[in-house]
């Protein structure tokens, strides 16, 4: 990976509509996305890959009025993931979880997999009633799941941007998402830059010694 090839782009914002990621290079990266850690992997999310017009003018037409800004980049882009975010963690989830954590043998020993399983709802419960705070803390999760796969898209030689400009309530109504138990957290659209609109001006941010505190 190219660090300084990174760090001196901007992110696009004007993607190419002729061109289409190939096929094994978009499973790849899905096979990419679906390894990102979670804490106690607990997978709190479910993605909505767009792959065709429809799919991405659905997405582009239920924004909402203030973000139809956005309905360009989605429309251009190659593809779309709608990554979600759990509401919440029922028993049934939890349990999913264990059973495929057993058929895939993390832990062979027995004794092991009880143990991760009393700290995992141990763990779950503080964050429930203690902190309060378990659909914000698997928010987070959904978070550095973009942060890598933007990564993983850039090793690619693909462009990936993060959009935050929608209405989620809309994009939950269009898609009938709330129906699985989740909800809209962010979306990523994938492509190719259109070299036309390129952005060429210097990278912006603050100096060392502003951002580092060595300790």
């Amino acid at each position: 990976m190219n660090l300084d090839k990174l760090m001196n782009k901007h992110l696009t914002r004007y993607f190419d509509p002729s061109k289409t990621i190939p096929e094994e290079t978009l499973q790849q990266l899905l096979r990419f996305l679906r390894s990102t850690p979670s804490s106690v992997n607990v997978q709190p999310n479910h993605f909505y890959v767009l792959a065709t017009n429809e799919g991405k003018e659905r997405l582009a037409a239920n924004l909402g009025e203030r973000f139809q800004d956005n309905g360009e980049k989605i429309l251009n882009a190659s593809h779309t993931i709608i990554l979600t975010t759990r509401a919440d963690v029922p028993d049934s989830h939890l349990e999913a979880v264990f059973t495929k954590e057993k058929a895939d043998g993390r832990f062979p020993d027995l004794s092991k997999q009880e143990l991760w399983e009393s700290m995992t709802r141990d763990f779950l419960n503080l964050r429930n009633y203690g902190y309060k705070d378990l659909n914000h803390w698997m928010e987070k999760q959904t978070y550095l799941a973009v942060g890598l796969t933007m990564m993983a898209a850039a090793e690619l030689g693909v462009e990936a941007t993060p959009l935050e400009g929608f209405d989620p309530t809309s994009v939950d109504k269009a898609f009938k998402i709330r129906e699985t138990g989740h909800s809209t957290t962010l979306l990523l659209a994938l492509g190719y830059p259109d070299p036309k609109k390129q952005y060429t001006t210097p990278i912006s941010r603050f100096d060392p010694t502003q951002l580092f505190t060595f300790v």
